[in-house]
């Protein structure tokens, strides 16, 4: 019976995600759910970033940390919990509110760093239910909710560091040693028994969460430790998914399931395993009363669409205060990032990434869904909305059967233009969403694309940099922007340099190229040769001097200008090289971009 039930999840998950090929069975649901909802709460909420008038000692400003940042007494600490309006406190709430977030899972600190249980342990006195009348169980509380409104439920559990049992790791062990034997009673005193109270007590436990940024080669706990507990994740409860931050990492150890990245950090590159950002509205991970860096609805949505266009999950964190209400600015966030979902989350749950790269055109990011009918679905997330109109689609060589906005419930389709590897959709007067706008590109299969090509970009020209090249010989290393950026990213080259570009043009015309340097020279020296279709330009290197970054400030920076190299006649459709040779003389030149368009 349990094989039937499997194979039947496969088969339909499997119409979804098709780019992840290492997700394990039991990651399944878990690449296919894509958003998911952070509780962080705790004694540490009823402080609120501040411990007798004093504010937390760190700049980084995690609530969550007072307890260790500012060295209070742990009889003390709990003397916070006065400060909790049980009364008031229902997680069914906070269950509630991720349902409307358009969010399908759930993962709640039942203990963190500083080993306060939140539900009613008997391996521990230092747990929710002995200072509450009556006995709490907010971990059983949130199960429960959890159930009733399907949502899978998922547990945080810092098993490295307890900062409240007297051989539990605390960073303070630096200097005060801790043995490895000692270091053993807490695990074998507190980490195993109340994980097995975790994992057995509380129905299904869909995830385990844990939170060793670091490898346990540089860590106290062991790998037989560490295996110890996983070992016994798998007996107790076989699908609970694990992560990374257990210690171990994914390369290290298959058996892992997803991968976790650091603190708001967002991908960068499309992975074929499951993988995760952790992510706060704000700033702090428990509340903190002064913390108002709101990350706007755009941005969060942003964050999410861009991680499920690389293959990510997002997990989305709440701190709800000491009587159990969430912030208005984090609920009206959620509630807007929800009523975006319900109309565009076809887009982002069972999607996955397309085959183009994450940066391949400057207005979004693409996600993919292959349809059980075997039709595949291109959804490009619209960040910036084309001036004209216009929405040019780089890369894609089979003509789609359909295009229209996913907002729009009969899918009247838009007029396109396809020919060879550039699609052009006329898109509506007006936006269709306040937020992210989204285009749904129905092909009968997957697409055919071509890689490598530098794509046409809002203004409807070509930004050909050293970032899209297809070839680069000679001076290539990139030097990064500096000074805030007022000095851009450039090449410093020195001896004769080439750089290549592929570009699809979509029928005869005239292009101009216009390339940006820098040049401290006093005199013109050097030259850049320009070539495409048969044809070549060549420009003698002007100064371009100095300019003043920021007034008043003794800013003085070399200036990048632009200059016009003339045009170029393109015959016909087609693929076509765009090739840059820079011959400095006595002084390197600075290349920064080259620029085409149609003017």
């Amino acid at each position: 019976m349990k094989k039937t039930v499997i194979v039947v999840l496969l088969i339909a998950s499997s119409s979804f995600i098709q780019a992840q090929k290492n997700t394990n069975p039991r990651a399944q649901w878990f690449a296919d759910s894509r958003y998911g909802m952070f509780i962080h709460w705790g004694v540490y909420s009823g402080a609120e970033g501040y411990w007798k008038g004093e504010k937390l000692r760190y700049d980084n400003d995690y609530a969550e940390w007072i307890y260790y940042r500012n060295r209070i007494d742990k009889e003390e600490y709990v003397t916070l919990l006065d400060r909790f309006d049980w009364n008031e406190i229902d997680p069914e709430e906070w269950v509630i509110l991720a349902k409307k977030a358009g969010m399908k899972y759930l993962t709640f600190t039942a203990k963190h760093h500083d080993g306060f249980a939140l539900w009613d342990s008997e391996v521990s006195d230092y747990d929710v239910a002995e200072y509450t009348n009556p006995g709490r169980d907010i971990v059983k509380e949130l199960s429960r909710a959890c159930e009733k409104h399907g949502i899978k439920f998922g547990l945080y559990y810092s098993h490295w560091i307890d900062w409240a049992h007297p051989y539990g790791w605390d960073h303070t062990h630096e200097i005060y040693d801790l043995t490895k034997e000692e270091y053993a009673q807490y695990w074998e005193g507190k980490v195993i028994p109340q994980m097995r109270e975790l994992l057995t007590q509380y129905g299904t436990i869909d995830m385990i969460w844990f939170d060793m940024w670091i490898n346990h080669s540089n860590a106290i706990v062991t790998k037989k430790q560490l295996m110890q507990l996983k070992d016994m994740i798998r007996e107790l409860q076989p699908n609970c998914l694990v992560n990374s931050r257990l210690g171990l990492s994914m390369e290290e150890d298959s058996d892992i399931d997803f991968k976790t990245l650091g603190d708001n950090q967002l991908g960068d590159q499309k992975e074929d395993f499951p993988w995760q950002s952790p992510a706060t509205v704000s700033h702090s991970w428990g509340y903190h009363r002064t913390d108002t860096e709101w990350k706007s609805v755009s941005t969060l949505l942003q964050s999410l669409i861009s991680n499920v266009s690389l293959n990510g999950n997002f997990m989305l964190n709440i701190g709800p205060r000491s009587d159990g209400s969430v912030p208005h600015e984090m609920k009206q966030r959620l509630k807007k990032i929800g009523q975006w979902l319900d109309v565009n989350g076809e887009s982002v749950y069972g999607a996955s990434a397309f085959d183009l790269p994450k940066d391949q055109h400057d207005w979004g990011r693409i996600t993919k869904k292959q349809m059980p009918d075997g039709n595949t679905r291109l959804y490009l997330h619209l960040f910036s909305w084309p001036y004209n109109e216009k929405l040019n689609v780089t890369g894609v060589t089979t003509r789609p059967e359909k295009i229209y906005m996913l907002s729009d419930k009969l899918k009247k389709g838009l007029d396109y233009e396809h020919r060879g590897a550039l699609t052009t959709v006329k898109l509506p007067d007006m936006k269709t969403n306040p937020y992210v706008p989204v285009v749904v590109m129905e092909y009968k299969e997957h697409p055919g694309i071509k890689q490598g090509l530098a794509a046409k970009t809002l203004s409807g020209g070509f930004s050909l940099t050293s970032e899209n090249a297809s070839k680069m010989e000679g001076d290539t290393t990139i030097e990064p922007d500096q000074r805030y950026g007022s000095v851009p990213a450039h090449i410093r080259v020195k001896e004769q340099s080439n750089y290549s570009w592929q570009i699809y043009v979509d029928g005869p015309k005239t292009l101009h190229p216009d390339v940006s340097y820098s040049f401290q020279g006093d005199q013109p020296a050097g030259r850049v040769k320009f070539a495409a279709a048969g044809s070549s330009l060549e420009h003698k290197v002007n100064p371009t001097g100095m300019t003043v970054g920021e007034p008043n400030r003794e800013w003085h920076i070399k200036s990048f200008e632009s200059r016009d190299l003339g045009e170029i006649k393109i015959p016909e459709a087609g693929y076509y090289t765009i090739s840059l040779e820079i011959q400095p003389e006595d002084e390197p030149i600075d290349f920064q971009w080259l620029w085409l368009d149609e003017r």
